[in-house]
């Protein structure tokens, strides 16, 4: 019995009991160790809030009685009412030796989960915690569920991407011109800049809308494997394809298709992409006939894919192929006040996830993130923002609360910059904070047309 409650929870949940008896709570812990992920345990239930917010509990085993000769459970009700006020979807369940029928009706109609009598029997514990960890688990999925159903509800473009800017501004408004268009696209940035953002956002709004949205990473799959993954295979077409398998184009058909990492293709399986791409159709490994297919493709990369073309590392056909649409998503260093907003926005979210109730960011803390040059553009900034969350304790976050990764320069203070490469970035990064971000006049002050700009940035 025992050991399937060891298969059906495989070790999830994190369980705190509280009881004035250290035995119990020693025996407790030993039995249920082996099947949940973390345990806490308190003889003082004062410190149940403290739990709540740091360790933050699935499962609450709660003692009724604390005061020694009391029997009547009133400790109990009261904890279990400051439990609910604090998370009114904790899972609560009262453990007593003074158990009764009306204790039991009383204790469920006060919001616990269910009702476990001293001393208890193994199986019936297990039981009762497991059917616990479900309903947990239920929860969850309906509050995903619900965000779900809200993020498909809301009309407004772009609800995930943040940004005020003009650079982002520019984005969003060649987004919105090709919605309602077939044609192909290709975004171009930094890592971390939210390229797959931008991808979702233009499917989300296209005629494709309805159908589906596969996204390949083509910098994680082995060369080995493309072909496989991109185009299936039949039964029996190499050892282990013990049945068919439908491939990525095939299963994206009627929808659209994010190859991600493109730069990373190697010239082989560039030109049996652009094979797929210019026929309409794809034939799965060991297959004798081929599948018609219509999709739309948006493809991404932080390379520079007309210098590779130039060095023969990337087949300028199929560059023509993907990129009837182009889309610079600017670095976050160059998105000004973005950069703030962005950090409110990952304070609200993770202050949420981690109940810490923190309000706003302080003036020195922004002037940090100001002045930070964000190599890893959106992504950093997420992690940075987590990070100082968790490390805060006060409703305002400060700078001393946000840890940057701060490199020292090479160059000697003082030293000249001679090498003309150095200098030309030098040059367009004082062009674009001049600009404020702004593509047109940042080539204006560089005496350079935007088209000659975005290579250089891309660069």
């Amino acid at each position: 019995m025992i050991r399937n409650f060891v298969n059906q929870m495989n070790k999830k949940g994190k369980i705190l009991l509280i009881d004035d008896n250290e035995d119990i709570l020693f025996a407790l812990n030993a039995l249920l160790l082996p099947y949940v992920e973390k345990i806490k345990v308190s003889t003082q239930p004062e410190k149940i809030g403290h739990f709540l917010e740091t360790f933050q509990p699935d499962v609450i085993f709660l003692d009724m009685n604390f005061r020694k000769d009391s029997v009547s459970g009133k400790e109990g009700f009261d904890w279990l009412e400051k439990i609910l006020k604090i998370d009114p979807k904790a899972i609560v369940i009262f453990m007593t030796a003074y158990a009764d029928t009306e204790k039991i009706v009383q204790s469920i109609k006060a919001g616990a989960t269910d009702f476990i009598s001293k001393p208890w029997k193994n199986e019936k514990l297990l039981a009762t915690l497991f059917s616990a960890l479900k309903l947990k688990e239920s929860q969850n999925e309906i509050e995903n569920l619900k965000i779900q159903i809200e993020s498909l509800n809301d009309t407004t473009y772009f609800p995930e991407i943040i940004g005020e800017s003009e650079a982002m501004q520019e984005v969003f408004s060649i987004v919105e011109k090709i919605a309602d268009t077939e044609a192909n696209v290709l975004i171009l940035g930094e890592n971390g800049t939210g390229k797959d953002l931008i991808a979702r956002a233009i499917h989300q709004y296209s005629l494709r809308s309805s159908h589906v949205f596969i996204n390949i990473d083509l910098g994680t799959i082995p060369e080995t494997l493309f072909e496989s993954e991109l185009f299936g295979y039949e039964k029996g077409a190499f050892t282990d394809a013990k049945k068919e398998k439908a491939g990525r184009m095939e299963i994206a058909s009627g929808g659209t298709l994010f190859l991600d990492e493109i730069g990373n293709l190697s010239l082989p399986m560039q030109a049996k992409l652009l094979t797929a791409i210019e026929k309409k159709q794809i034939s799965r490994l060991g297959a004798n006939s081929n599948i018609p297919i219509d999709v739309r493709y948006i493809t991404a990369t932080n390379k520079d894919l007309y210098e590779a073309v130039e060095d023969g590392d990337f087949r300028q056909d199929l560059l023509y192929r993907i990129n009837t649409i182009e889309i610079h998503i600017p670095p976050l260093r160059e998105r000004g006040n973005d950069i703030i907003l962005l950090a409110e926005h990952f304070l609200k979210k993770f202050s949420h996830k981690y109940k810490k109730g923190i309000e706003s960011l302080s003036r020195d803390a922004k002037t940090k993130l100001m002045n930070y040059a964000w190599a890893g553009n959106v992504r950093e900034l997420q992690n940075v923002m987590e990070r100082a969350v968790v490390l805060s304790t006060e409703k305002t976050l400060k700078a001393e609360n946000i840890i940057l990764q701060v490199k020292e320069s090479k160059k000697a203070k003082g030293t000249a910059v001679l090498n003309l490469e150095e200098l030309e970035q030098m040059a367009i990064d004082k062009a674009m904070k001049q600009s404020e971000g702004n593509m047109n006049k940042a080539a204006k002050l560089l005496g350079i047309n935007r088209y000659a700009l975005y290579r250089k940035l891309n660069k």
